[in-house]
């Protein structure tokens, strides 16, 4: 870096450092024009840019430039593939540096806790392992380009209900097992430039002061170098922030706050030293940005084809039986707006004013597929035509398929609020229930949703494929995948439940406006559902394919290993049928005999090509962390001695080969000894056994 950051700082007065800690505007940092700092501009796009040049808002209610609007991430991370989303990463990175944004907000990867979260369709998993690997991959490609990103929302931001005030209260272990490592993998693999605080308290501390949060845990625990910023709004007290580890407070009409810290130095309650930091961390992001401008092109056009391309990896094809896919040569009756007026993105900070947005209808139109359409019910809210259900239910039988374009408005699912529950729109209940009495054998359902829905007419009709909120590209890859141009390759990043309260937060989701309980604790997701031993609807890493794979011969380079030690597993995928495809291998990690811990934890995965017959082998490593919980008493993560299953499969539920390994832990947990130790706890503690053992003797 040419700039000396260090010298910069010294020559600014107190006022101009105070200053320097909020923004100008909505979406700009100050400047110091006696120094020559300039403004810095950030910008809203985790899924794409929302760059505004006026009337700014941070709600989406406003339009911003034309931009390209990439899948969102309910659908990137059901890709399952690193390269991909970090592929993407890249792309947005170019297009900041052609739009003079220096700071990206995003990746987002809170942890989907409920499927009701009205912001789930931006989260990327219920998995912390798989949410942080993808989110690492992300920054790393956007990063390349000096572009600043900004993971969010730090932490346990999980519902929109009373997200300003709410207190999560959550135990540590849990914070540290389930809702954090996506954020530590991040910060350890790719070092995001900044990260976004949440509006929430934790255990009643808001995020934007909580000196555990953003020093203890963010900066002496995984060493993050970059700036802390305030999501929109998210001071409740800048002195304690700043004190607490908080850099940037945004939006801009910062006067106030600048104001206090200065006397707060003044007046000996904050040190100056303090400030400083805050100040270099800030201008050390931004200024690695301003001597590292690159000459690049927006251009929309080739970025709508690389949005479209990307969402052909992420589509989840959830039950198959036979009819996809599509014939070309076959006649096909679309029925549903979104075949029309695709639903592609979520609402809310993210809303992206698109570039263009194709059609399933349209694209299949144009690729000179058979196809006749039935509007039958709008895409904005939930009501039937009549007259077209009618004409649908007496001409589908005209038809070689039937495929309904299904899935959420916006007035359902959003940020800003959360869902009440977890059902389609009656229309489309309705009109998917007739047309089942009329064409069982025909009928194809194309979702479009942030989150899981429940689904009374699973294991009904011949087909349902996820399409998420797919971007602005989603038509074309609906139709590639419809008529089998495209393989599906997509696998769940969250469980389907059968209904809403099989759920583990249902009985303490969304809490009041005081205080939410995480009274599940680590028990999230998949996690709970095998403990419970619960049916889901489509368990987590599900997703089908038009050929057939097998996963075999899970095996290690050797058979035991000890803390600060790697192994490494290996598993063969072979493409059993008939078609090219993508396979996602998943490798879970399941200790043996501990009834406080879930059964397995995802702790590797791997996406990868095969042709038909062709056999490839995987390669995942992991070492003492991926054996390991939170041990509170130990304030450390903590494998114990013992054998560990190694589990390979396609989802959590489709195990297909097992392996073991044994680890011989060289850390130990305290032992408390007092009037209540058990003679049982002291002859199974090797620290205490021979003394027992010779005091028994």
């Amino acid at each position: 870096m040419a700039a000396d950051i260090k010298k910069i700082v010294s020559g600014m007065t107190l006022e101009e450092k105070a200053s320097l800690l909020g923004g100008d505007d909505f979406w700009h940092t100050k400047a110091v024009e006696r120094l020559g700092i300039p403004r810095f501009m950030m910008s809203d796009g985790p899924h794409g840019l929302r760059k505004q040049d006026d009337k700014a808002d941070h709600l989406g209610i406003n339009e911003s430039i034309k931009a390209v609007c990439f899948p969102a991430a309910c659908a990137t991370t059901s890709s399952f593939d690193r390269d991909l989303i970090y592929h993407m990463g890249d792309v947005i990175g170019k297009e900041c540096q052609a739009e003079n944004l220096s700071v990206v907000l995003g990746p987002a990867v809170c942890i989907k806790r409920s499927p009701l979260c009205g912001r789930n369709f931006e989260y990327m998993s219920e998995d912390p392992y798989l949410a942080g690997e993808m989110a690492a991959s992300f920054i790393n490609g956007v990063q390349k380009h000096h572009i600043g990103t900004s993971i969010k929302h730090y932490a346990a931001n999980n519902q929109e209900s009373a997200r300003m005030s709410v207190s999560a209260e959550v135990s540590e272990r849990a914070l540290r097992e389930i809702y954090l490592p996506a954020f530590e993998t991040a910060v350890k693999k790719s070092q995001p430039k900044t990260i976004m605080c949440s509006y929430n308290k934790i255990n009643g501390v808001y995020s934007a002061e909580n000196e555990w949060l953003l020093t203890k845990v963010l900066r002496d625990d995984w060493g993050f170098e970059g700036f802390v910023v305030t999501d929109w709004g998210a001071v409740n007290d800048r002195v304690k922030g700043v004190a607490a580890g908080l850099d940037l407070e945004m939006p801009g009409n910062t006067a106030g706050n600048d104001a206090a810290v200065v006397k707060a130095v003044r007046e000996g309650l904050l040190p100056e030293s303090k400030v400083d930091e805050c100040v270099e961390r800030i201008l050390r992001v931004f200024y690695d940005y301003a001597e590292n401008r690159e000459e690049q092109v927006f251009d929309r056009a080739a970025d709508h084809e690389i949005a479209a391309r990307i969402e052909e990896e992420c589509a989840v094809l959830l039950e198959n039986r036979g009819i996809l896919p599509l014939n070309p040569e076959k006649s096909v009756l679309y029925i549903g707006e979104y075949a029309e007026k695709p639903r592609y993105q979520g609402g809310g900070s993210s809303h992206i004013n698109s570039f263009r947005v194709d059609s399933a209808l349209s694209e299949s139109i144009k690729a000179g597929r058979k196809v006749d359409y039935i509007k039958a019910f709008p895409m904005d809210r939930d009501e039937l035509i009549e007259e077209d259900l009618k004409k649908a239910v007496e001409t589908a039988g005209n038809y070689d398929a039937v495929v309904v374009f299904a899935g959420l408005p916006d007035i359902i699912e959003s940020e800003g609020y959360d869902r009440k529950d977890m059902l389609l729109p009656a229309s489309q209940i309705r009109l998917i229930g007739e047309l089942l009495q009329a064409v069982p054998e025909k009928l194809v359902v194309v979702l479009s949703n942030g989150a899981p829905v429940e689904l009374p007419f699973s294991g009904k009709v011949s087909a349902i494929l996820e399409m998420y909120l797919g971007g602005e590209g989603v038509g074309q890859a609906t139709d590639r995948i419809l008529f089998g141009e495209v393989n599906p390759s997509g696998h769940l990043a969250e469980t389907w439940p059968l209904k809403l309260s099989d759920n583990p937060s249902y009985l303490n989701f969304p809490g009041d406006a005081r205080k939410v309980k995480y009274a599940e604790d680590i028990w999230v997701g998949y996690r709970y559902y095998d403990k419970k031993e619960i049916p889901v609807r489509y368990a987590f890493g599900h997703g089908l394919s038009y050929t057939a794979f097998e996963i075999s011969n899970l095996r290690t380079d050797r058979d035991s290993f000890t803390d600060g030690e790697t192994i490494k597993v290996f598993a063969d995928v072979k493409n059993t049928g008939s078609r090219t495809g993508k396979e996602v291998v998943q490798l879970y990690v399941a200790p043996e005999n501990a009834s406080d811990r879930p059964d397995k934890e995802l702790r590797g995965f791997a996406k990868t090509e095969l042709q038909p017959g062709e056999t490839k082998t995987v390669e995942f490593e992991i070492d003492a962390r991926a054996l390991s919980y939170f041990a509170e008493d130990l304030g450390d993560w903590f494998a114990p001695t013992g054998a560990y299953k190694l589990l390979a499969g396609d989802s959590s539920d489709r195990i297909s080969a097992c392996c073991r390994v044994q680890f011989a832990a060289k850390k130990m947990l305290p032992l408390h000894l007092d009037v209540d130790t058990t003679m049982g706890e002291l002859m199974t503690d090797p620290r205490t056994a021979p003394v027992i053992q010779k005091m028994m003797a």
